[in-house]
């Protein structure tokens, strides 16, 4: 069997994609009810697989070329693989789809595959992988000529609402570590600061903007993730790692920001991958 590592650096440019070009890799689910999101973090760093919520049989998501199967267990391996069984095909448009968190039953019959075809049973979910849940399919989409992770929600149709996105308890951090609650101050220094809103434990938002005096300062789109130094990076004015993106349990980065001196406004934007948004608005008195 055999083992394919993969290692990605650059930015894609999302126009060289059609919409929709994958269909589901198992049976619909409504768009609100996934187990874990793209972008979210996940493991220590931020996750690059759309994660299902139930345990289902998996089909290609289009024709494809066979790259690789991947064992759980494989004797002429030191470790154990992280996506326990999983299929990798190739497809057009240079995209690369990993099924991963497969049962091992079916996984025999899959060894002999070279092609396959749109609708290709690789049999159901397993508990294989390293992945936190149960069952559940681990939906991988790669680009290896941009060399990024792509979000798999923007290649398939949609199904039903989004999850509600919030903007709560936003926070300005200087370089000094002072936090300012954007939400009670009134003034703060001139500088450089970067900005906070609580994270949601479920929900994702696919697009956050930050404006400063009507001027955009930060946005930040989960279209893509890119590595750099070895670590999966959301890409705005800077490769952001994990570290900056989920400083802890509680907060989520939305951007670098310079606050000028005098009257100040600061509006904050999210949105969902409908393009549904919320907006929240402060201002302060910037010395």
């Amino acid at each position: 069997m055999k083992k394919i590592i993969f290692g990605f650096s650059a930015l894609l440019t999302i126009s060289t994609l059609s919409l929709f070009a994958f269909d589901w890799p198992q049976n619909e689910i409504l768009s609100d009810s996934f187990y874990s999101y793209f972008a979210q973090v996940r493991g220590g760093t931020i996750g690059t697989s759309l994660i299902f919520s139930e345990s289902e049989e998996v089909k290609a998501s289009d024709d494809g070329q066979v790259l690789a199967v991947i064992s759980e267990h494989d004797e002429d391996e030191l470790f154990e693989s992280t996506l326990g069984n999983a299929v990798i095909l190739e497809h057009k448009d240079d995209l690369i789809t990993v099924y991963a968190n497969l049962d091992s039953e079916n996984l025999p019959n899959l060894l002999g595959l070279r092609r396959v075809s749109k609708g290709t049973s690789f049999g159901t979910t397993g508990t294989s992988s390293w992945q936190e849940g149960e069952g559940c399919l681990e939906f991988q989409v790669l680009d290896t000529k941009n060399k990024t992770y792509v979000n798999p929600r923007i290649l398939m149709p949609r199904i039903g609402k989004e999850l509600a996105l919030t903007i709560k308890n936003v926070v300005a951090v200087n370089k000094k570590g002072t936090i300012y609650d954007l939400g009670t101050v009134k003034t703060m220094p001139s500088g450089v600061y970067q900005l906070y809103r609580e994270k949601q434990e479920v929900a994702m938002p696919y697009k956050t903007t930050v404006y400063v005096n009507g001027v955009i300062a930060e946005s930040l789109s989960y279209d893509t993730l890119s590595e750099k130094n070895g670590k999966i990076t959301v890409i705005g004015k800077k490769n952001y790692d994990v570290n900056a993106m989920y400083p802890d349990k509680e907060r989520q980065f939305l951007g670098e920001i310079t606050l000028p001196k005098g009257k100040t406004q600061i509006m904050v934007i999210v949105a969902d991958i409908l393009g549904k948004e919320k907006q929240i608005i402060y201002t302060a008195d910037v010395r």
